[in-house]
């Protein structure tokens, strides 16, 4: 059995674009696994999630589940590429040719790349809501979506 339903390079190739470089090798499993399970199985449930690890829905999986997983795991990343922390503490990266960004920029990306992972990950719950009967391990009342939303900002219970 998989411990995540996608690997590093498959991140690198969904949730980075072509201009930037980022080796498969940087990207921690665990980030992946943290993305899975905190925005996957609340959508999918534990049951559908364990068949899907087995190799069940890979369809589905390569579809819809991967670039949620994908822009998820780049979010539980960013902390990291802005600023590492080592024996010596913190530091921010540098090099001759390239500066830090700014607070703002930061934040920038951050929203961005949230805004498109939630709507993946709506497109996603949409599509299990819609086909439900193509998926028996799925229960749309688990499905966290189906309950709450926190879409522009306001918390909203279902």
């Amino acid at each position: 059995m998989k411990q995540t339903l996608i690997t590093p390079e498959k991140v690198a190739a969904l949730a980075f674009c072509d201009g930037e470089s980022i080796d498969a090798d940087s990207i921690p499993t665990i980030d992946i696994a943290v993305a899975e399970e905190r925005h996957i199985v609340a959508v999918v449930g534990a049951e559908m999630y364990e068949a899907m690890l087995a190799g069940g829905y890979a369809e589905f999986c390569e579809e819809y589940v991967a670039p949620v997983v994908a822009l998820r795991t780049r979010l539980q990343m960013l902390p990291s590429m802005v600023a590492r922390s080592g024996r010596f503490g913190v530091s921010v990266p540098s090099s001759s040719t390239l500066k830090s960004p700014s607070d703002r920029q930061v934040e920038r990306l951050e929203r961005s790349l949230r805004e498109k992972a939630r709507t993946l990950q709506h497109r996603m719950s949409r599509y299990l809501n819609e086909n439900s009967a193509q998926f028996p391990e799925y229960n749309p009342s688990g499905n966290i979506l189906n309950r709450c939303s926190t879409d522009g900002n306001i918390v909203q219970t279902l």
